[in-house]
């Protein structure tokens, strides 16, 4: 397993300001992640679809970026060489009963998303879901994936954030602090924000599920002079 490198820093005020540390979040996904693996089929009903849209034509090697309890794989091609890497070991085990259960091959590592442990230009395809949310330095996280990504390859990306529906909206700002403080989440950013201060390209996007989801499929290279 590699190292993590960790990028601690905590700080106080709204939960869309506040930073938990890698540490933090690392333990808080310990206590979470036998949960989170119950809660898959639910996800196949809410959001499958948008994944097996964005990331069911990747192929090559492929980076899935924090990939938790491994509810990207059931939806990549059975072609791909398949790289998972996440913060928690706990998420990872779960990883790894996935992949038996679905009878594929992965390499799983323990590893920081702000400081991806490969050479640039590695991969033909990165992909997260509902990631950028937790990472203490999101726009780092995505220029990482830039980083690793081959420049004739793609970025796809699943986010969530603040509904675009005012009583939705409403009750996630109202939440806001406590839902940061219990998971480690900004459940309230703005997914596109987030990646234009990455300065990548967005090459498609689509927001769905009452503005909270948003998708995105991304050129490498945009971030080379950030």
């Amino acid at each position: 397993m590699n190292p993590n490198h960790s990028h601690d820093r905590t700080e106080t005020g709204p939960a869309s300001n506040r930073t938990m540390s890698v540490s933090d979040i690392k333990d808080s996904y310990a206590e979470f992640a036998d949960g989170m693996s119950r809660l898959e089929s639910l996800d196949r009903i809410v959001i499958g679809r948008r994944r097996r849209h964005r990331f069911g034509d990747v192929d090559g090697r492929v980076l899935d970026v924090a990939c938790g309890t491994g509810t990207n794989f059931r939806y990549l091609p059975e072609t791909v060489e398949l790289v998972g890497i996440d913060i928690s070991p706990e998420m990872l085990s779960n990883a790894e009963e996935q992949l038996d259960d679905l009878e594929r091959d992965a390499t799983l590592l323990e590893m920081d998303a702000q400081d991806l442990a490969f050479p640039d230009d590695s991969f033909d395809a990165v992909i997260s879901a509902l990631s950028t949310c937790t990472f203490p330095d999101p726009v780092a996280a995505l220029r990482e994936m830039d980083r690793v990504c081959k420049p004739d390859g793609t970025i796809r990306l699943i986010e969530h954030g603040r509904s675009d529906v005012g009583p939705i909206a409403r009750f996630q700002e109202w939440r806001a602090d406590s839902h940061y403080a219990k998971s480690g989440c900004r459940w309230t950013q703005e997914p596109s924000e987030v990646v234009d201060k990455a300065g990548l390209s967005i090459e498609e996007t689509d927001t769905g599920l009452f503005g909270m989801i948003t998708t995105f499929e991304i050129t490498p290279g945009g971030g080379d002079d950030q």
